[in-house]
């Protein structure tokens, strides 16, 4: 036991002393919008909350210049809804990471309450 715990405080000492802390500040906590018109729904089973998400820009996208498309494991889920995507777009157009998951999976009928997720900007540590 002690030469577990001895091992383990040199281990420890030989770490640098800043860590590599990863945090996020929470841009916005958004429904899925067109879950229904996607792939969603064949997925729906394999979701899991934490899940990451890809956020891709659309600019050309016929329906909305701004739209921004959510991605689960490459497959398209739907959209960031039109009415909370010009931040969205605009940091994706300045080159800025955005990090995206799911926050809550709801077995509903109403397709703009399924899935809800959050986007983060992440924060870079000096």
């Amino acid at each position: 036991m002690f030469r577990a715990a001895l091992l383990l405080l040199i281990w420890v000492w030989g770490q640098p002393l800043h860590a590599q802390v990863t945090a996020h500040i929470l841009l916005q906590d958004s429904p899925l919008a067109g879950f229904q018109y996607h792939a969603g729904k064949s997925l729906w089973p394999q979701m899991r909350v934490g899940d990451a998400l890809t956020l891709t820009r659309e600019p050309d996208n016929p329906h909305d210049a701004r739209a921004v498309r959510v991605e689960w494991r490459g497959h398209t889920i739907g959209y960031v809804p039109r009415r909370e995507n010009a931040d969205v777009a605009r940091l994706l157009d300045r080159g800025q990471r955005l990090d995206a998951r799911i926050v809550r999976l709801s077995d509903v009928r109403d397709p703009w309450s399924r899935v809800r997720f959050e986007i983060l900007v992440p924060v870079q540590p000096d």
